[in-house]
């Protein structure tokens, strides 16, 4: 059934002025980062809080995101490169035989992007004291799904991240990687996912547990994560340190103790009743 096979070769970039081009999947970040800020305005003005607050909030996870995740990739996935390549950690360039050439942030880490925001959400409540630090977790968590789903778009239009092979006539064929064989969308799994973790989360929110702090975070970290852990058994190994401790992928290794937080988040109150 050759119907089920997809030549995917897509441009990854939406214009070029010479070697600089505006990427899809910068334009992703810039959908899922716009898409955030209505939601979150939305969820301010409905629950009362002065929307200065969400302009200086804007900031910090921007910032904290992007550098989370950047350094996610580098210090879970690609030290191997980068510890001999220090000035591209932070820059959008790449070294090659003709000198420094613009990629964009193409190596990001959603599990470096987590870590990312709980310090960045840290550093913000030092300055802006108007909510628990879990009570802008929660509401953050609706957002970050539905976010998190354009980035693995943006990852699929990119024609990296990829699945295996799937040794049959179903799947998509990256042509643009030069290959003919098709593999899992395992990107395109992932995005699936996360839109239904959104909706979930927006379900969430509407009932009383929205007032029990921290569980929408634990909804999202185990349902996030849950859903990454099992993706992962049909991607293609990313590389870091799995090599030293088998078994599992490191997105896998990664995926754990968020799981166990986001389980913890959830029946805590139990604990303390």
């Amino acid at each position: 059934m050759y119907f089920t096979k997809i030549d995917w070769s897509p441009s990854e970039t939406l214009f070029n002025i010479g070697s600089f081009g505006i990427h899809y999947y910068s334009l992703m970040f810039i959908i899922a980062f716009s898409l955030g800020y209505y939601l979150m305005k939305k969820i301010f003005q409905e629950e009362k809080i002065p929307l200065e607050y969400l302009e200086s909030l804007l900031i910090y996870m921007v910032l904290s995101i992007l550098l989370g995740a950047r350094l996610g990739d580098v210090f879970f996935y690609s030290w191997d490169y980068y510890q001999n390549h220090f000035i591209e950690i932070l820059l959008p360039i790449r070294e090659t035989e003709n000198g420094f050439t613009f990629t964009g942030f193409r190596g990001l880490a959603s599990h470096g992007a987590g870590i990312g925001i709980l310090i960045g959400l840290f550093l913000y409540k030092r300055k802006f004291k108007q909510k628990p630090l879990l009570w802008i977790l929660d509401r953050l968590t609706i957002p970050v799904a539905i976010g998190a789903s354009f980035v693995r778009f943006g990852n699929f239009l990119n024609s990296e991240i990829v699945g295996k092979y799937t040794n049959s006539n179903f799947g998509v064929v990256f042509l643009n990687r030069g290959e003919n064989m098709p593999r899992h969308p395992a990107q395109l799994y992932e995005a699936i996912g996360y839109i239904f973790l959104f909706f979930i989360l927006k379900k969430v929110y509407t009932t009383s547990n929205k007032n029990n702090p921290g569980y929408l975070l634990g909804v999202l970290f185990s349902g996030m994560f849950s859903i990454r852990f099992v993706v992962e058994f049909i991607k293609e190994s990313q590389g870091g340190f799995e090599k030293f401790i088998p078994l599992l992928s490191t997105g896998q290794w990664l995926s754990i103790p968020f799981v166990l937080l986001g389980i913890y988040l959830i029946i805590r109150k139990q604990f303390h009743k």
